[in-house]
């Protein structure tokens, strides 16, 4: 018989391709990882790990069975959120992980929906970065993400994940106040190609954004000044120090000295929202009136 609790084990490496990673990830020593691992491999028969440079990776044995893991969990979820909705009584605490403007657009507001009708849920906040959040719910370091797309994010398919689009927003080019451009109505981005650019480091999904972006308009952006505030940003762009994408949320209620703001012509650069929890657990009945709050809170916001 399979210990389902090694499962958890088992996909926790095939996500972190170390043994080093997962144990950290699941608060367990590395030791404690590979003696469940070999308890694991004598339970299936087979040989799940093998050796690819620094980490490890899943042999098709192994494949097969992360598969079957990944339906197990989401079902041991389910059992979880029918056991919780039979005892009633809803009560406890809800671990969200967004990032900031994610925070100011949908969840503060979708905390303030929850205090009158749900007043036994109590949500605990977590700043993080838009490709930090997901593995935080796959860790099981968070019970919701509030996260948007990016290169390498997971599929909405996922069978990890349950997935529920919130919104989208258009990132608007900030020029300094005198650059020609800023005369336009609109910018197009191939226009944009001979300037110095500032924005996030590689890595934060916004950076993604923005290189996709000039890429489909045919050049590669000259990433001269890099910082993850959007309000840094900002203000380099005022001093002249070049030119950048900035979602168009995070630019509400922003000091705009010496910049000029302009939507770019086409869609290509958007940040699309969504929040994902453990799959099996969206019925939760903690988590999904919480779900449900950020979706309504998320109404009406920029789409397209």
């Amino acid at each position: 018989m399979i210990d389902p609790r090694r499962l958890r084990i088992l996909r926790a490496v095939a996500d972190h391709r170390t043994v080093t990673a997962a144990a950290a990830a699941l608060y367990l020593t590395p030791s404690a990882v590979s003696q469940q691992l070999a308890a694991l491999e004598q339970e299936s028969g087979h040989s799940l790990l093998t050796r690819s440079g620094r980490g490890v990776r899943l042999t098709a044995a192994g494949e097969i069975l992360l598969t079957h893991a990944h339906a197990v969990l989401a079902q041991l979820e389910r059992a979880e959120a029918e056991l919780a909705a039979y005892a009633g009584g809803v009560a406890g605490e809800v671990t969200v992980a967004s990032f900031a403007t994610g925070i100011a657009e949908v969840l503060a507001p979708a905390v303030q929906q929850l205090a009158g009708p749900h007043p036994g849920i109590r949500v605990r906040v977590r700043d993080a970065e838009g490709d930090e959040s997901l593995p935080m719910v796959l860790d099981g370091e968070a019970d919701l993400a509030v996260a948007v797309e990016y290169r390498g994010a997971p599929r909405e398919d996922d069978p990890r994940l349950s997935r529920v689009p919130l919104y989208a927003e258009p990132f608007d080019a900030v020029l300094p106040a005198a650059h020609p451009l800023g005369l336009e109505a609109e910018v197009a981005l191939a226009e944009l190609a001979d300037s110095d650019w500032i924005g996030p480091y590689p890595g934060n999904p916004c950076h993604d954004v923005m290189q996709l972006a000039c890429e489909l308009a045919g050049f590669q952006p000259r990433l001269t000044h890099s910082s993850d505030d959007f309000r840094a940003v900002v203000a380099l762009a005022g001093a002249g120090a070049g030119v950048a994408l900035v979602p168009r949320s995070a630019l509400r209620g922003m000091e705009l000295k010496g910049t000029v703001v302009r939507p770019v012509a086409g869609s290509a650069a958007t940040r699309r929202v969504f929040a994902a929890v453990r799959r099996g657990a969206e019925d939760h009945p903690l988590i999904s009136p919480v779900l449900d709050a950020l979706t309504r809170a998320a109404a009406g916001l920029t789409t397209g």
